[in-house]
């Protein structure tokens, strides 16, 4: 018997037909949904694989812009970890390779702002802007609930290109009926970019707190 592995369980849960995000589904398709297999959410051992896999799909859409490329970086724990516990380590995750980039020297993407409380915020790796979509086995929404911790890196020059091209909208008004259709509700932390900081809606956790504070505190860019 073949023991499947974490990127192939991955792969069939977005194949799933109730899967809402037609996005990453396309993404799948295609053969540009990258998936790595990391080791603890934790932990920062396999933070330069992560980020050069970051890199590489740069690297890729550079090359050719077509529509969708996203790296899923898959954990293989802890998997009884809470929404709370998850997000922390999420930013974790996310300032330790913001401040890979830093040391390498890499510009900020200037289309968006660094700081996490600001509505144009998205982290930026090699000068393109991302923003991650975090999924655990204890997510409360369906779709962002899998059997181990995940990160997906998406790119938003890839959303600036639908906005130009009238596609946005329609994409997103798509993705909200399927959410919905799996979930039985709205999911009340979705937001345009540009009308509150992404940064609450990455862990999939609905943060009702208005004083909440990111908690991401990368080091300084020269």
């Amino acid at each position: 018997m073949t023991v499947s592995s974490l990127a192939d369980e991955f792969r069939r849960f977005i194949h799933q037909s109730d899967f809402p995000c037609v996005g990453a589904k396309s993404a799948l398709a295609k053969g540009t949904l990258h998936i790595l297999e990391a080791r603890d959410i934790r932990s920062n051992w396999d933070d330069r694989r992560i980020y050069d896999g970051i890199s590489r799909v740069i690297q890729d859409y550079h090359a050719d812009r077509a529509l969708f490329q996203s790296l899923a970086v898959v954990f293989e724990g802890p998997r009884d970890i809470d929404e709370k516990t998850f997000e922390r380590f999420l930013w974790a995750r996310a300032e330790s390779l913001t401040n890979k980039d830093t040391w390498l020297g890499k510009p900020y993407d200037q289309r968006v702002s660094s700081d996490p409380s600001n509505a144009h915020f998205s982290l930026s790796f090699a000068g393109e802007a991302f923003f991650i979509v975090g999924l655990h086995p204890n997510a409360s929404r369906p779709a962002r609930r899998f059997k181990a911790p995940v990160l997906v890196f998406n790119l938003h020059d890839q959303f600036e290109q639908l906005r130009k091209q009238g596609l946005y909208e329609r994409l997103r008004a798509k993705i909200i009926e399927r959410d919905v259709a799996l979930a039985g509700s709205i999911n009340p932390m979705l937001a345009r970019h540009g009308e509150m900081s992404e940064a609450r809606q990455y862990s999939g956790r609905i943060i009702a707190d208005e004083n909440w504070v990111c908690p991401f505190n990368p080091v300084e860019r020269a």
